[in-house]
Order: C-alpha cells, then sequence, then structure tokens
C-alpha cells in the first residue's frame, strides 16, 4: 500500500492546525523546563512549508522530504531544526529510488531517527522528541515485514507516538537547558516530544481517512 505525494498539502495543514490549536500548552511545557520558544520556531517551518505545499505535492517522496529537511533546517530556529531537517533529509537519502511501500517508508524513518540520535547525541530516555520518533520508528519495522491492516497500523501507531509522549513526564532531562534544572524536570511532559506526537497523530488522521 503507497499514498501519493499530492497528499502533502493535506498533511502540512493537518500538521499546521494541530500545532497551532496546541500552541499555548505546548508553550507552557516549554517554559516550565526549557526555553519557552519551541512551538514559535516550529510554527515558523510550518509557514515555509504551508507556503511550498502545492510545489511539494509535485516531486517524488524522496524528493519532497530532501525539501522539507532543508526548508526546516533555514527556518526552524534553534536544535529543532537541525534536528527536524536531519530526519527528512535522511529519510529522503534512504527512500531515493526506492518504492515506498510501507516497508520501504519504516526503513527511511528508522534511518531518519537513527540520524537524529547521532546528530543531537541523544536516544530514548532523554527526554526529548527521541522518546516519541524511537518508539513509532521501532513500531514501524516491527510490523513492515507482515503489516495488519493500514487502519490498525496507523491507530498503533498514534498510540505509540501518545505512550512516548507520556513517557517523558517521569523522566529527568539529560539535554538542553533542561539538564539544568536536573530533578525539577521531573513531571513535565517534554515539549518537543508533546509537538512529535502532535504531528504524528494529525498524519495518521489524515492517513487513515485516505484510501492508500
Amino acid at each position: 500500500m503507497t499514498y501519493s505525494p499530492a497528499l502533502l498539502p493535506q498533511l502540512i495543514e493537518a500538521v499546521a492546525d494541530a500545532i497551532n490549536q496546541n500552541a499555548d500548552a505546548v508553550t507552557e511545557l516549554d517554559q516550565a523546563i526549557g526555553d519557552g520558544d519551541h512551538v514559535v520556531n516550529l510554527q515558523r517551518g510550518i509557514q515555509a512549508l504551508m507556503a511550498q505545499r502545492d510545489g511539494l505535492s509535485q516531486l517524488e517522496w524522496a524528493e519532497a522530504w530532501q525539501k522539507i529537511g532543508m526548508i526546516l533546517m533555514s527556518t526552524v530556529g534553534g536544535a529543532s531544526g537541525s534536528l527536524l531537517g536531519t530526519l527528512f533529509v535522511a529519510m529522503a537519502k534512504a527512500a531515493k529510488g526506492q518504492p515506498l511501500s510501507l516497508k520501504g517508508f519504516a526503513t527511511a524513518f528508522g534511518q531518519g531517527v537513527e540520524s537524529v540520535k547521532l546528530r543531537g547525541k541523544s536516544d530514548a530516555g532523554d527526554k526529548t522528541m527521541l522518546d516519541v520518533l524511537v518508539p513509532v520508528a521501532g513500531y514501524l519495522l516491527q510490523v513492515a515485514g507482515n503489516p495488519p491492516a493500514m487502519a490498525e497500523v496507523l491507530e498503533e501507531t498514534g498510540k505509540v507516538a501518545i505512550a512516548g509522549m507520556e513517557s517523558t513526564r517521569d523522566m529527568l532531562a539529560t539535554k538542553g537547558r533542561a539538564s539544568y534544572l536536573e530533578e525539577r524536570t521531573r513531571g513535565h511532559i517534554d515539549a518537543g516530544a508533546k509537538t512529535s506526537q502532535l504531528v504524528i497523530c494529525a498524519i495518521c488522521t489524515v492517513l487513515s481517512a485516505t484510501p492508500a
């Protein structure tokens, strides 16, 4: 089962809506243990993607991901821009010339997440976006060889993302500004994990309503 890049405008719009609707809540999370500018930086990148969404839909997936990665790197401030850009550029490299089946996407996404780990010198358990990305990548790779119905894959992907986001609540931050707060970071959900969950769930919702 595959999806067309013609879906990109709808996907980008859904992501923009999800972030905008939760902007205040995520900013509160970020102000508690971070710099407080995560959402503003992310919205800047999403606005740039919105401006180019129609052009992106005319590209093949690998080309589109490459361009998305470069746009995010150049428009999203802070560490998030570098990490998100790295995710998409690495996905593009892995997917180049490959059919985008679920297995192909899982492989590309998995390699993208590994690149984020290397760039951020981080992993799941450090109270970052990786606490969402790593388990989602693991689930997709697990089911890619013998996948259940796509509806089930998308529903479970959303659940895995939510569980990963929630898991950061009781973690001790070890990366970024939050690491200086030490034990005070416990009891707070990581803002990057929250926005990663929102993005993944928004994409799953659109795909669930679209025939593959």
